[in-house]
């Protein structure tokens, strides 16, 4: 029981030595920091040997009485500058003022030398350090620059900064993050007439850029009026031409309904007038045919039998006068034969003859039709009459009866002829 005892003393008291050396000597490196372990010589990955190891962002296990830890902060460190009479290019002297922020490299090859010339420094040396530096390049930097470019571009000023820094600051084991100049015066206010010049020139550009807007604005406007009046031209002449069509196609329609309106009256009065003319063709083919039947018919029949009864009589005469030809001939070669007593012999012989005929060219006259002529119109009614009986005597007809019979109420269709009475006034019947 004892040595039982005894072992599980020793065991316990060896379990607390070691938790004890564990937590002194195991230490863990934070995200912002490096921890280097000085002690035995290892070798670097560049081949290089260092009496110390680094371990970032883990932990590690030092080794008792071998080795001994330091911590070397990263963080950011912020640096005001200040430079006062540095002497720009042209010998014009100028105050700077700016803000950088520097940290410690935590990268190789930068680290070493952060090693060896800032391992167990204060964090405020390590910034006066970094300040002094800064500044010092600030001068030189400076020295390069006219006032002009220094206060034209702060940007590119403070880029040559950085350039020329970064290897001073490299050696050092420092890293620059960003720079940036504040403020750039001077004691001689050079800047200041600069400034005075150079905003005199932006009040004369931005005068003469407001007179080239206001010219600008004005030919803009102009030329907008204008868009905007050609345009209300077009639009008015568009409406005028709508109109005109408008009213050329109105009286296109007006004219069309004119003319289908007098087209249909002319087309009733056309229908009127031929059913009209069609009435009269009628009327006028219904009296050619009572004409033809109750005068034309009669006259030709009457022409007809005047012509054989003229032919009969002239058939007549001809034979008489042949007859009276050859007694002539016959008369004519007894008086040659007789001698010079022949015509005293046939004038006595002609001469009882002769006389009968005087007697008998006497004959009795009967009147049969006596007619009044009005002496006012004597020679139109007298010619009127005579072309009546020199007709009645040429064709046989009386053209009296047939104007009576035409004149008769018993045939309504026939024209109206005035009634010829025997014995009346042939002037008073034709008018």
């Amino acid at each position: 029981m004892e040595l039982i005892t005894l072992l599980l003393g020793l065991s316990g008291l060896s379990l607390v030595a070691g938790w004890s050396v564990t937590k002194n000597f195991y230490c863990i490196c934070q995200p912002s920091e490096v921890l280097i372990f000085a002690g035995p010589r290892t070798r670097l990955t560049n081949g290089q040997t260092m009496g110390y190891r680094l371990v970032k962002g883990g932990s590690s296990l030092q080794m008792p009485l071998l080795e001994q830890t330091f911590r070397m902060d990263l963080t950011n460190m912020i640096i005001d500058l200040q430079v006062t009479g540095a002497y720009s290019k042209g010998g014009i002297p100028l105050t700077v003022t700016g803000v950088a922020n520097i940290k410690i490299a935590g990268t190789e090859p930068t680290i070493h030398n952060a090693i060896e010339r800032l391992l167990g420094k204060k964090r405020a040396e390590v910034e006066q350090l970094a300040k002094e530096t800064l500044e010092g390049n600030l001068r030189g930097v400076l020295a390069s620059l006219t006032p002009e470019q220094a206060n034209s571009d702060q940007i590119a000023f403070a880029k040559s900064l950085l350039e020329e820094a970064e290897a001073d600051l490299e050696k050092l084991g420092l890293l620059l993050d960003s720079l940036q100049i504040q403020t750039i015066s001077d004691e001689v206010s050079y800047l200041d007439s600069l400034g005075r010049q150079q905003q005199a020139e932006l009040i004369r550009d931005a005068r003469i850029a407001e007179a080239k807007a206001k010219a600008e604005s004005q030919i803009q406007d102009s030329a907008n009026l204008r868009r905007t009046a050609l345009r209300q031209l077009r639009r008015d002449e568009e409406i005028a031409k709508a109109d005109a069509d408008k009213r050329v196609r109105d009286a296109l329609t007006r004219r069309v309904a004119a003319i289908e309106e007098v087209e249909s009256v002319v087309g009733v009065q056309v229908a009127r007038v031929q059913a009209e003319a069609a009435v009269e063709t009628e009327r006028i083919r219904q009296v050619e045919q009572q004409l033809q039947a109750d005068v034309i018919a009669p006259a030709e029949a009457d022409c007809q039998a005047a012509i054989a009864t003229a032919k009969g009589k002239a058939a007549q005469i001809i034979e008489e006068g042949k007859a009276q030809a050859t007694g002539t001939r016959q008369l004519g070669q007894s008086w040659q034969a007789a001698g010079a007593a022949a015509q005293d012999i046939f004038m006595f012989q002609q001469l009882h003859i002769l006389t009968k005929l005087m007697a008998a060219s006497v004959p009795d006259v009967s009147v049969q039709n006596v007619t009044v002529i009005d002496a006012q119109r004597g020679a139109t009614a007298t010619k009127l009459a005579a072309f009546l009986e020199q007709f009645q005597q040429a064709t046989g007809m009386d053209m009296q009866q047939v104007l009576g019979k035409l004149t008769s109420p018993e045939t309504s269709t026939e024209p109206s002829w005035p009634k010829v009475e025997p014995g009346s006034d042939l002037l008073e019947a034709a008018s």
